[in-house]
């Protein structure tokens, strides 16, 4: 094996590891936490969480 070809495994592995973290990122199961963690720079302002959370009802 010569450098080259370390370093086409070696990117391989990270392409390999980069889709990976995009699955899991964008999976369905995950949605609802990553909407509940959008919200928590409202969590000390109620009124703009409400505002936040009927805008989004409304464009459902």
């Amino acid at each position: 094996m010569d450098i080259g070809t370390l370093r086409g495994l070696g990117t391989a592995l990270v392409f390999i590891a980069f889709i990976g973290v995009v699955i899991w990122a964008y999976g369905s199961k995950r949605k609802a936490r990553f909407d509940d963690d959008a919200m928590l720079p409202f969590a000390d302002d109620p009124e703009a969480a409400k505002r936040i959370e009927q805008e989004s009802r409304s464009k459902q």
